[in-house]
């Protein structure tokens, strides 16, 4: 059952700003200031340029296959079934670590709202559980009952979010101290900014979820990447404001103080230039943002879940979806109580460092799956938004993101890493038991390797899926038309012909569909062309004849590689249009006539055309086109 798109610009924004905005700027800063000093600015501008690459492919991927599930589904229908099974096992365990992070987040600084109470460190332990449990089991509900309502509510969390954070800019602002707090801004090195940019990497990353909700978001190739870059640039900007005012009003020994460095550091600020009024402002802000996060991290984590299921990765129960909310329930209630059990019974902190390393898996993979999926050449790969400067954005991101996952794999320790690798040996056990017997589909990486050893190409089901994704994506509702091209008869003639040569292998085409002798559709051929050339343009012919009987219409599409001849004044013809109808669908040949015309004057037409690698290509290109349709139909 096919998700209905219920998201629009500004909630598919506030999923991007929420999940983006959480413990990286309420708990990390101390932690980072630790490490790279005043040049905690510098690191957080280098984490968001860092998430550039990784931002363009998901944006590129989501618009060409707004599908939910993701990386998930980007990775397998590029690399293939076993490296798409860990992506998505990876991806949803990802996100569901994080958005139990943030619950547990939500109690944590609910308790800066109670700085008296009486209760014990462990009393307080079970306190900031039992919120997290109750937020969850709150988020899980209502993303069972109404996508756009999470959506609605992600919108106004967020403006509350953003509306405190630039309250606390403009307020401190004239508080900063450049003298001494921004005297040794370098003293620690560019190695520890280096570091301290992959530490905090992880809380913009979380930017690329909305790319998880794709099917869900209306106008996807215009909201998706639209969306994503806002989000990213305001956001950005706000942390690097934030952090001005942070480093400018709190004294270096504060924010260095306790083993992990100052663990409410906003807070501690806003209490410097603020108050109490500061104090209880920043950690309402925090408490939302721990609350957004977790919301569209639901909402994020349990489509991949349900787009395994709809590949037979996992069991069927995963796909099912609410007939009267249409959202994957299963999905979402096997998410909510694992998030639930993660906060009730685990310690997190390693498992979220498993995910950390996890998401920069996934976009280490996510950029090489652009990279595959333009170079398989898939002519029905139409991204909607094509990432610029390909692919040496691409490229950069692979290389970068492995040099996080080396930094990162070196200052975790055993513990994640061993996680890690017992998490990616189930997924592998996973794939030999259960998916290998259940999956046919060949990814773009096959069609690019039989590309280069074969001249002929097969029309693959990816081509097929990814037709039909286009369709859907841009709400295509088939004309007369569209059904004339799906059923139509196409010639493909490599060689040079002469117009007699294709009107004759037009007869032979039409004449057992039409049930008319082949000699009478020949001899109208002839005679029409003397009449007047039916060359309509440069490179384009339209044979169109009048046929004896009632209710008749049929379409040939024909292909003339190196051209056909119709005149010694001509241009050679290289794509031909062969109508044939009774008298009585005059009406309806006209209409067919403006329907080719729109085709043939789309951009790039011809060159695709031409270097469509086989005739079921043709069928598509036609298809595909954005024309308008005859809603008459």
């Amino acid at each position: 059952m096919t998700l209905k798109r219920k998201l629009g610009f500004w909630s598919v924004f506030c999923i991007a700003s929420g999940a983006m905005i959480s413990s990286g700027l309420f708990i990390l800063p101390g932690q980072a200031f630790k490490i790279s000093g005043p040049a905690v600015i510098l690191a957080y501008a280098l984490a968001a340029l860092m998430v550039i690459p990784a931002l363009l492919s998901k944006a590129e991927l989501a618009t060409a296959m707004p599908k939910s599930g993701g990386s998930y589904f980007f990775i397998e229908r590029s690399m293939g079934a076993l490296p798409g099974t860990l992506a998505g096992l990876a991806a949803w365990l990802s996100l569901a670590l994080k958005s139990a992070f943030a619950m547990i987040g939500i109690g944590a600084f609910a308790r800066l709202l109670f700085p008296d109470s009486d209760l014990t460190p462990l009393q307080w332990e079970w306190a900031i559980k039992g919120v997290a449990i109750t937020c969850c089991v709150a988020f899980m509900a209502l993303n069972i009952l109404s996508v756009k309502v999470t959506g609605h509510l992600q919108i106004a969390m967020v403006v509350g979010l953003l509306a405190v954070l630039v309250l606390f800019v403009v307020t401190g602002l004239p508080h900063v101290q450049q003298h001494p707090n921004y005297d040794k801004f370098m003293d620690e090195g560019f190695g520890n900014v280096f570091a301290t940019a992959a530490l905090v990497f992880v809380s913009f990353g979380g930017l690329t979820k909305v790319a998880a909700v794709a099917e869900e978001v209306q106008r996807p190739g215009r909201n998706i990447p639209r969306s994503m870059l806002l989000a990213g640039g305001i956001v950005s900007l706000l942390y690097i404001a934030t952090l001005f005012v942070l480093v400018g009003t709190v004294s270096g020994d504060q924010l260095r103080a306790g083993p992990y460095g100052d663990m409410t550091p906003l807070s501690t600020a806003a209490s410097g230039f603020m108050g109490r009024f500061g104090v209880i402002a920043l950690s309402t802000a925090a408490i939302l943002a721990f609350v957004t996060t977790g919301n569209s991290g639901i909402l994020a984590a349990s489509r991949n879940p349900m787009a395994m299921s709809r590949d037979k990765f996992l069991p069927a129960a995963f796909a099912k979806v609410s007939a009267r909310f249409g959202t994957p329930y299963v999905s979402i209630i096997v998410t909510g109580v694992f998030m639930i059990c993660m906060i009730a019974f685990l310690s997190i902190s390693n498992l979220v460092k498993v995910a950390s390393t996890m998401m920069l898996v996934l976009f280490l993979l996510v950029n090489l799956a652009v990279l595959i999926m333009r170079g398989s050449k898939l002519q029905n790969y139409r991204p909607q938004f094509k990432s610029p400067m390909f692919p040496w954005v691409q490229l950069a991101g692979v290389g970068l993101y492995a040099s996080l996952i080396t930094a990162l794999a070196a200052k975790l320790g055993p513990v994640p890493i061993l996680t890690a690798g017992g998490f990616l040996l189930f997924g592998v056990g996973w794939y030999f038991v259960y998916v290998q017997p259940k999956t046919t589909r060949k990814s773009a990486l096959v069609h690019a390797v039989r590309r280069l050893v074969a001249k002929e190409m097969v029309h693959n089901k990816l081509e097929d899926e990814l037709r039909e994704i286009a369709l859907e994506r841009d709400q295509i509702v088939h004309d007369r038309f569209d059904r004339l091209i799906k059923n139509c008869e196409i010639l493909d003639l490599p060689e040079e012909t002469s117009a007699e040569e294709l009107f004759e292998k037009s007869a032979d085409a039409l004449t057992d569909r039409l049930n008319i002798a082949r000699g009478t559709l020949l001899e109208k051929f002839r005679v029409r062309e003397t009449q007047s050339s039916t060359v309509i343009m440069p490179g384009l012919a339209i044979p169109h004849i009048i046929v004896d009987g009632e209710g008749l219409f049929d379409l040939l599409v024909v292909r003339c590689g190196k051209g056909a001849i119709f005149g010694p004044d001509q241009p050679k013809i290289q794509a031909a249009f062969v109508l044939v109808g009774s008298d009585d669908q005059r009406n309806y040949h006209l209409r067919a006539l403006m329907a080719i015309a729109h085709i043939v004057q789309e951009h790039n037409f011809m060159t695709n055309w031409l270097a469509a690698p086989q005739a079921e290509h043709l069928r598509d290109i036609l298809l595909l086109s954005s024309r308008q349709r005859d809603v008459e139909d």
